[in-house]
């Protein structure tokens, strides 16, 4: 079985090697190479969504539509920045926003 990879801050990355994960804590400015290193490489990749608002719009956002590898945005320890709500988006996209 595959180990999924983290990036995210080092409080929130040292939680999830504690489970198993393979967690990289990036440092200001650093998610976009994380994020890099990682996309070729795993099965499951978890961004928190403060280092996800690092990264180019349209790289992350090609990123998620591939199958390969599936990325989840998590929110951190800290709940600094919630994660987008999926079932609002998914609304929206299908017109159905109320």
């Amino acid at each position: 079985m595959a180990v999924p990879a983290f990036i995210g801050d080092e409080i929130t990355a040292s939680a999830w090697r504690l489970i198993g994960v393979r967690a990289t804590a990036a440092e200001a400015g650093g998610a976009a190479a994380a994020f890099d290193a990682a996309i070729g490489n795993d099965e499951l990749l978890l961004i928190t969504a403060a280092c996800a608002a690092e990264l180019d719009s349209e790289r992350l956002d090609a990123a998620l539509r591939q199958a390969h590898p599936l990325i989840l945005i998590v929110p951190d320890a800290a709940n600094r920045r919630a994660p987008p709500d999926l079932a609002r988006e998914v609304d929206r996209v299908l017109g159905i926003e109320q």
